[in-house]
């Protein structure tokens, strides 16, 4: 890679997703994957595909990103994260419309740990009687 690649990273839930964008014809990689095979559902790739509609700069950008932890759904939107905030480092005049669409919020919400003395985060045992 050049010295034109621009980093970010994006994170959801247990996922991060470091993201390496440089000027090309739109072909994604993930882990060494094409993101297709990678992420097999409509849905998930609409989701990453999201950034690049709300600026209009569909098939400008390379993309190479290496996805740790989590599962499909948040990797996807993890990797979403990341590109977005990546477009903004490319030009800091997509930021508004990106903002708006609400593409660079991190989704802070994670599964709450169990407590102690309970079946699960919220979840009381089974109160009995007798």
């Amino acid at each position: 890679m050049g010295v034109d690649v621009i980093h970010a990273v994006g994170k959801r839930k247990s996922a991060i997703a470091r993201i390496f964008m440089r000027q090309g014809k739109g072909r994604i990689m993930i882990n060494g994957r094409d993101w297709k095979e990678y992420f097999p559902f409509d849905v998930l790739r609409l989701v990453i595909e999201e950034p690049f509609k709300v600026v209009k700069k569909e098939g400008a950008f390379d993309i190479k990103a290496n996805i740790q932890g989590g599962g499909l759904k948040g990797q996807a939107e993890a990797l979403r994260l990341g590109i977005a905030r990546a477009l903004v480092l490319a030009d800091e005049s997509l930021r508004p419309a990106l903002r708006e669409a609400g593409l660079l919020t991190r989704d802070a919400r994670v599964k709450e740990r169990k407590k102690y003395g309970q079946r699960g985060a919220r979840r009381k045992f089974q109160w009995v009687k007798r």
